[in-house]
């Protein structure tokens, strides 16, 4: 089955939004493996996130994801708050999120699923266990699943 993506011929475009480096850094090579073509980008902050996401300024030309990768623990404009702001816009609502958080705990699940996370993942440690996860999201999500397709314009 391809998907949407594929048959437009184009690489799935995926946010990371991350402030540790490190486990950015980590994500950005498992991507790098991945089986689709793929455009990474990383936003460090829930702020950075937004404006991208609704392309002010500098981000006026950048294409809307269509996966976003969610940490929860954020400085300022925690991983929740930006959930919070994406579900109530219109524009951007259709985006699929995917919770990727190092807290396995039952609050963060549960409040992740009530505002309206698809995903939920605990974040894993090496890149190899990185590496399955970024398979098994590119599989279902790129593969399987039948992704909106956003108004660029």
């Amino acid at each position: 089955m391809a998907n949407l993506l594929i048959r437009e011929g184009r690489p799935a475009e995926i946010m990371l939004v991350e402030d540790n480096r490190g486990d950015a850094l980590l994500a950005a090579r498992a991507f790098r493996q991945a089986e689709i073509e793929n455009n990474l980008t990383v936003a460090d902050t829930g702020e950075k996130a937004m404006a991208m996401l609704r392309r002010e300024g500098e981000y006026a030309n950048l294409r809307l994801p269509d996966l976003i990768l969610l940490d929860l623990n954020l400085p300022m404009m925690s991983g929740k708050d930006v959930l919070t702001a994406l579900k109530a816009d219109d524009a951007l609502r259709h985006i699929p999120v995917i919770i990727l958080s190092s807290s396995a705990a039952r609050p963060d699940i549960a409040g992740s699923y009530d505002l309206h996370a698809n995903a939920y993942i605990v974040k894993p440690l090496n890149l190899e266990n990185f590496t399955d996860v970024v398979r098994s999201i590119e599989q279902f999500f790129f593969m399987l699943a039948v992704l909106p397709v956003a108004d660029q314009s």
